[in-house]
């Protein structure tokens, strides 16, 4: 499928979505508001236009893409080849699309103070139409409102996990695009979400980092990224290894042992808000043993290879556990 951002790209006007997300002190609840940035290269300027945007996936512009990109089954044929034929025919339609889409000039021509969306279902996307009009020269570009929503429920999650991030904790805040989360009456178009906090009365802002995301059906959850975090530490230390239980065979070799490890985590969370975080720790051995001491949350088995500590630490605390790890080796992992 096509999306529709390149439909308009062949007339020469494309369109990003990006989005400002401002959490609660608590980070409970967040104010998300979307906008949209028109850039029109064309080569011609679009004067009191009225600004429609479709948000979804056109077959049709698709269907148009694949014939055009086929060869004749009995030969080139004489005179203009089908492909240009069919190119043709799919940049007139995308021009047409383009100017029923972008270029209709508004009946009333008025503006209010503030812009409204109307935002309708056409089978499989759905079409935003921005209230008002607006002139867009030619080699100009200008930022748009799609939507704004107070209150949005998010969760935000830390997670660490050496093998799959590094040395450092990443941040994650989700939430739904539905009617509980104060939204799912559309799609999202995907773009970038930078989001930000607010830290005190005075609605000084913190920012917290920053996420690109694609298309966002409703009904669908959403997980995104932060990025590495510095205020929420994880320090994973080996504090005692040896092996035991050795096994030999009748010439002396030994064929089977065990290896233990004694592992301390330090958890440490920087922050003046509760936070939660999930740390998962890989073995790459499926023969392993495992018990845990100290503070270590909730436990689970994720997979054979792979568990994971659920903890939460109130602001400007820490936490610590340990767990010894025995891995079998050789004949010594027959019966485990």
């Amino acid at each position: 499928n096509i999306p529709v951002e390149i439909t308009y790209l062949t007339s020469g006007i494309s369109w990003r979505a990006f989005y400002m997300g401002t959490l609660a002190p608590d980070e409970q609840t967040m104010r998300l508001k979307g906008y949209v940035r028109v850039t029109n290269n064309s080569g011609e300027d679009y004067e009191k236009a009225q600004v429609r945007l479709i948000v979804g996936k056109v077959h049709l512009l698709d269907q148009i893409a694949a014939l055009a990109q086929r060869k004749s089954p009995y030969g080139r044929p004489s005179g203009v080849p089908i492909g240009m034929e069919m190119q043709r025919h799919m940049v007139a339609k995308a021009k047409v699309m383009m100017d029923e889409a972008v270029a209709a000039p508004s009946a009333a021509g008025a503006r209010l103070s503030k812009k409204e969306i109307k935002k309708e279902g056409l089978s499989e996307y759905f079409l935003y139409t921005i209230e008002g009009t607006e002139t867009i020269e030619t080699g100009w570009s200008k930022r748009l409102p799609s939507f704004e929503a107070a209150d949005v429920p998010v969760a935000s999650l830390y997670k660490f996990e050496q093998q799959g991030y590094g040395d450092q904790p990443i941040r994650f805040i989700s939430f739904k695009n539905d009617n509980p989360h104060k939204l799912g009456q559309t799609p999202i178009p995907g773009g970038v979400l930078k989001v930000f906090r607010r830290v005190d009365d005075q609605q000084h802002l913190s920012y917290e980092g920053q996420s690109a995301f694609k298309y966002i059906p409703v009904d669908e959850d959403v997980e995104l990224s932060l990025g590495p975090t510095q205020n929420v530490i994880v320090k994973p230390i080996l504090m005692n290894y040896r092996t035991d239980n050795y096994t030999f065979d009748r010439r002396g070799q030994i064929i089977g042992w065990d290896e233990i490890r004694t592992f301390r985590i330090e958890v440490k969370n920087t922050r003046n808000v509760a936070v939660k975080i999930e740390i998962k720790r890989n073995f790459n051995t499926n023969y392993w043993d495992l018990k845990n001491r100290g503070d270590y949350g909730v436990y689970t088995k994720e997979d054979k290879d792979t568990v994971k500590y659920a903890l939460v630490l109130t602001p400007r605390s820490e936490k610590a556990f340990e767990y010894a790890l025995t891995t079998y080796h050789g004949n010594r992992q027959d019966n485990h």
